[in-house]
């Protein structure tokens, strides 16, 4: 077996994507145990909450999943009637989804839920710590897609 520099538990990559799972794996619980929702299903509507009506392109830009899980979770949310599909004026082939009734109340009933595990999640930070973290993920993200873009130069 080649000796390598590379260890596992040293990786940031490999860190970065096991805190994540762990976080979005406990919260996911708690989603889909109380609500039926799934992290994919609770991302699309809180954007849509935020932003308003968007297209399946648009979330999945917005939310850095892909086509295909988007738009599963778009289905499952039409379904259970917590979002619509509205036609796209600008573009035929395309669709807005928006929240319906229902979809804006169970936003109002889960921001609750998933803002008091991130208070959890999160507790023993400092304040300066926080910021400090979403400063740098940001960081991260913006340069990830960048490489990501340079790469397909």
């Amino acid at each position: 077996m080649p000796n390598s520099a590379l260890k596992l538990d040293n990786y940031l990559p490999y860190r970065l994507s096991v805190a994540s799972n762990e976080v979005s794996r406990l919260i996911s619980r708690a989603y889909e145990d109380r609500f039926g929702l799934t992290v994919p299903q609770w991302r699309l509507i809180c954007v849509l909450a935020e932003d308003g009506s968007a297209t399946p392109q648009a979330m999945v830009k917005r939310t850095a999943m892909d086509k295909v899980m988007v738009s599963r979770a778009a289905q499952a949310l039409s379904l259970r009637h917590l979002i619509q599909r509205r036609p796209n004026a600008a573009d035929g082939r395309s669709h807005h989804l928006e929240l319906t009734e229902i979809g804006r109340q169970l936003h109002v009933d889960v921001a609750p839920l998933a803002l008091d595990y991130e208070q959890r999640v999160l507790d023993g930070l400092s304040r300066a710590e926080i910021e400090a973290l979403k400063s740098v993920l940001i960081r991260l993200e913006q340069k990830a897609a960048q490489l990501a873009e340079d790469s397909f130069k």
